[in-house]
């Protein structure tokens, strides 16, 4: 199964029919994360680049140096995702707000809902007026 944004619209489409192959480079946010790194090592292997898009400095120094890094701060409704997608390909969304234990913040849930939601959806939405071909 296909999921690719129509770029008109910004609605994500799913298409069944046919996959194209990823020709890179693939972003990959939350690439120093658990999965994120995995994914990285994986797309590397197989001879396409990276984009691994992380929160800070510091977490990226931890992705493998044959990605390359942009640093983006964090993602929310806010992100300016201006120029960090020119040329993508496709991308992989692995940040997310979670294991978040004795949360300090006055509502928790507000706080997961504007990263897991308004800042996947403002990424989405970047992806499709940049020309991503695949959002996953």
């Amino acid at each position: 199964m296909r999921v690719e944004m129509k770029r008109a619209t910004g609605k994500a489409m799913i298409d069944g029919s046919h996959t194209a192959p990823v020709r890179g480079p693939v972003a990959i946010t939350g690439a120093n994360g658990f999965l994120g790194r995995r994914t990285v090592d994986t797309f590397l292997a197989r001879g396409i680049s990276v984009l691994a898009i992380c929160r800070t400095s510091a977490t990226a120094a931890t992705v493998p140096s044959r990605a390359n890094r942009r640093v983006v701060g964090g993602i929310d409704s806010h992100t300016d995702w201006s120029g960090v997608l020119d040329g993508v390909d496709a991308v992989v969304h692995l940040a997310a707000r979670v294991h978040v234990m004795n949360d300090i913040t006055d509502d928790p849930l507000a706080l997961y809902r504007e990263v897991n939601v308004e800042g996947t959806l403002r990424l989405a939405r970047a992806a499709a007026e940049a020309g991503v071909r695949r959002f996953v």
